[in-house]
């Protein structure tokens, strides 16, 4: 067990901080109690699991396993501490508002590209709902108990998840285009991994050349691994009418007008639409409001 207290130069909000991070209430591999906020998760020194308490503008930070130090050096992007919001002050009202009453909100940076853009791959065409219980299922077949106190669960072992037949995959809800793009992404879990230390551009191009994994995965990934707080994920069924309704008081089914709208946010596109979701805002479903496939792009 290591320990470290992370000081904090703007508020932060952990949990808000960790959507799309935190994969729904019932992820297996991050837990939110009354003693902490809990995420196993694997490094390039080994597994580990850490828990933070947030304490005024102080982070106690506790971890354990072999990855304990890299993840501790970690903590500062993981939280958002390190999140550059220079320059966003925004003029239009609603986003005024929210960024006054949720500043704590920040762009994570993880580093984890294979965690995040496996966990995004699963949400591709599919609800929320299907995508988290494929996740839950899959960490809980073949994840490994996380080092600590915890009784969480690591997520699965790239070499473990590229040796996996496509059958056990589809038992989990995962259809054979989904599971053989997990499969592709756990393959070249080491490369992919190392983009985390490239500039924005060029590992988001990187991603983006992995068949199966598109302008929305790439985003959605970017947003919670790379720190890019411009990223948009373009692609969504419902996303471009939410942001139009926020932003313009027209709900717009459609990328190029949410792009439009998001055009008075330069660097900061992707922190909007994070904020807009956060915040619950939702346009008017004229539509049904479940659909099992054609929910996520890619």
């Amino acid at each position: 067990m290591i320990e470290r207290t992370v000081h904090l130069a703007h508020p932060v909000d952990i949990v808000g901080t960790w959507h799309g991070l935190r994969r729904g209430r019932h992820d297996p591999t991050c837990r939110v109690a009354a003693d902490g906020i809990w995420r196993a998760t694997r490094t390039p020194g080994g597994p580990s699991t850490l828990r933070l308490v947030p304490d005024g503008d102080l982070v106690h930070a506790t971890a354990w396993g072999d990855g304990a130090e890299a993840i501790l050096d970690q903590v500062p992007d993981l939280i958002g501490a390190t999140d550059d919001s220079s320059g966003f002050e925004p003029d239009h009202p609603l986003m005024a508002r929210i960024w006054h009453e949720m500043s704590d909100h920040r762009v994570p940076r993880s580093g984890a590209v294979v965690e995040a853009l496996v966990a995004n791959v699963l949400e591709q065409r599919v609800t929320t709902f299907e995508a988290r219980r494929a996740q839950s299922q899959i960490v809980r077949s073949w994840g490994e108990p996380a080092p600590g106190p915890a009784e969480l669960l690591l997520p699965v072992d790239p070499s473990v998840l590229a040796g996996t037949a496509y059958y056990d995959l589809h038992v989990c809800g995962v259809e054979r285009e989904r599971a053989e793009t997990v499969r592709r992404v756990a393959r070249s879990a080491s490369r992919l991994d190392a983009l985390a230390s490239e500039p924005l551009e060029d590992a988001e191009s990187a991603l983006l050349r992995v068949t199966g994994v598109g302008r929305w995965t790439v985003a959605r990934t970017a947003l919670v691994a790379l720190g890019d707080a411009d990223a948009v994920p373009v692609g969504d069924a419902h996303l471009p009418a939410d942001v139009t309704w926020a932003l313009t008081g027209e709900a717009v089914d459609d990328d190029e007008a949410m792009l439009d709208a998001l055009a008075l946010f330069p660097g900061h596109r992707g922190r909007v639409v994070r904020l807009i979701e956060a915040a619950g805002i939702r346009a008017p479903r004229r539509g049904p409001r479940y659909s099992p496939r054609d929910i996520r792009p890619d």
